[in-house]
């Protein structure tokens, strides 16, 4: 089976590999995003499936507009059964969709038809989800509501981030492809077409959605924490300096109504600062400060002179010294 591989960033790649090393998958290109401006040297750099690509010594293809009569000719002279579409970054025009024998297949990191759209990592454990996997579908000219070939469940962990979520579907969006290539290839692929009505969209989450609104309760804002972690990071402020929050646990469900949400209620020698939220309290076990290095609760504790009693602040012009305890 000749295909086109589709994909830009890391999520994309042990698909890409994958798909290199199976026998009945012959890879004949790979469409990725234009080299662009990364780190602090802003120096033009490639993306990972291209990076992963260029190591086979396959051919690449990085048109600025996908859809563009140049673009559009060199997937034609390549003449694919399939094109495999993964977290690529551009919208595939009904002519592209149309052009392989077998149609255009994409792997989505939700339970479709839940969490369509850019963002359903994030907003899964944003939202305290227990479950979530992969489906793969038949593309169509719809955000992600194509016909169901395959969906593959898996279980959302307590302390599971964005981070380690990335990297379990990741793997299982790779494996569920081939079993999805294999039944393709013996014409006994499923089409099961979604229900709308149970359609949820995960929309690209941006870096003002980490800032912790303290009044939300213990959970909600532990929820934020993980779904932040690692990009783009959850965050407050501490004497007009930002402040990410990187790990934390409910420490009591209990909640002080005479207390400002956000207040530090109590200190834990060795462990962190507790924190009064909206409902309950949170213990903070790993930080970041403006311009530096992650570092334990504990640690910053010792090196930035946070009191009980301080208040952290979702408005940095706020010094948050009102030092309310009851």
């Amino acid at each position: 089976m000749d295909l086109i591989f589709m994909g830009t960033p890391d999520f994309s790649v042990p698909t890409l590999e994958k798909l290199i090393k199976t026998e009945f998958i012959n890879v004949i290109g790979v469409v990725t995003q234009p080299d662009r401006p990364r780190g602090r040297g802003q120096k033009l750099k490639p993306s990972p499936v291209k990076a992963k690509a260029l190591e086979f010594d396959l051919p690449v293809i990085q048109p600025e507009d996908i859809n563009g009569d140049e673009a559009i000719n060199q997937l034609k002279e390549l003449n694919p059964d399939t094109i495999i579409v993964i977290a690529y970054g551009q919208i595939l025009s009904k002519e592209i969709l149309e052009l392989p024998e077998f149609g255009c297949i994409n792997v989505h990191a939700s339970l479709l038809p839940e969490y369509r759209g850019s963002g359903p990592l994030h907003r899964v454990i944003i939202n305290g989800e227990e479950k979530t996997g992969v489906t793969t579908m038949y593309m169509g000219e719809g955000l992600d509501t194509g016909d169901i070939i395959l969906k593959e469940e898996i279980g959302i962990a307590k302390k599971e981030t964005v981070g380690s979520l990335h990297d379990k579907l990741a793997g299982l969006g790779a494996d569920v492809l081939i079993e999805t290539l294999e039944l393709i290839k013996s014409n006994k692929a499923p089409r099961t077409p979604q229900d709308d009505r149970k359609a949820s969209y995960a929309q690209k989450i941006t870096k003002d959605e980490g800032l912790i609104d303290w009044t939300a309760s213990a959970k909600e804002i532990r929820n934020l924490i993980r779904g932040m972690n690692p990009w783009p990071g959850a965050y407050t402020y501490h004497k007009g300096k930002r402040l990410k929050i990187w790990n934390s646990k409910i420490y009591d469900s209990k909640t002080k109504p005479s207390v400002i949400p956000g207040t530090v209620v109590d200190i834990k020698a060795e462990k962190g600062f507790i924190i009064q939220s909206g409902e309950g309290q949170l213990l903070m076990i790993e930080v970041q400060p403006e311009n530096k290095q992650r570092m334990s609760a504990n640690d910053y504790l010792r090196g930035y002179n946070l009191e009980e009693g301080t208040v952290l602040t979702t408005d940095p012009s706020l010094s948050g010294e009102y030092n309310v305890t009851d």
